[in-house]
């Protein structure tokens, strides 16, 4: 069986290397549309969005990452545009649902024709103090966990599909 939205979750792939132009506005409002209508866990809609493509921003937030990893590289490769998801640490599904949020984004990105790549290590920006200052300066007030960093941009390489492991699906017939 095959359809436009089955076909689009085979082939989206992680990109790790970006073309340094930006992405249009009306571009960036549909992905960040798509990761607002995720599903979500009793309708709490728990997960916000803050998109950065200030370059002095992306640049901080990516000299914050770097903190929490190891290898001196940009971790946002390049992307022009740092989608960062947060959730309400109230809600009980608050991690789910932000996960939620990250895929629908990655795969509106890639109907698009736009490259995507979940950069983790937002626990860790947000929990530390630099990283709540950011939040608060951004006027963003509440207990929000960080779910990850959604980089969007126009890859400069298509990567490859792994193959896919075997013996991952179990039927109970």
């Amino acid at each position: 069986m095959q359809n436009e939205v089955l076909k689009a979750l085979r082939e989206r792939r992680s990109v790790k290397s970006y073309l340094p132009d930006p992405v249009p506005q009306d571009a960036i409002d549909a992905i960040i549309e798509a990761g607002l209508y995720a599903p979500n866990g009793r309708g709490l809609q728990s997960s916000i969005i803050i998109a950065v493509t200030d370059k002095e921003t992306r640049d901080r937030l990516s000299d914050l990452n770097k903190r929490f990893f190891p290898k001196d590289i940009d971790p946002f490769y390049g992307a022009p545009v740092v989608l960062i998801v947060l959730a309400d640490k109230s809600a009980p599904t608050c991690v789910y649902d932000g996960s939620l949020t990250m895929g629908n984004m990655m795969l509106a990105a890639h109907s698009l024709g736009l490259g995507s790549c979940w950069i983790h290590r937002a626990k860790q920006m947000f929990e530390s103090e630099e990283g709540k200052k950011l939040l608060s300066d951004l006027g963003v007030e509440g207990d929000y966990e960080g779910i990850g960093n959604c980089i969007i941009g126009y890859a400069a390489s298509e990567p490859e599909a792994k193959e896919r492991k075997a013996n991952r699906v179990f039927y109970i017939k």
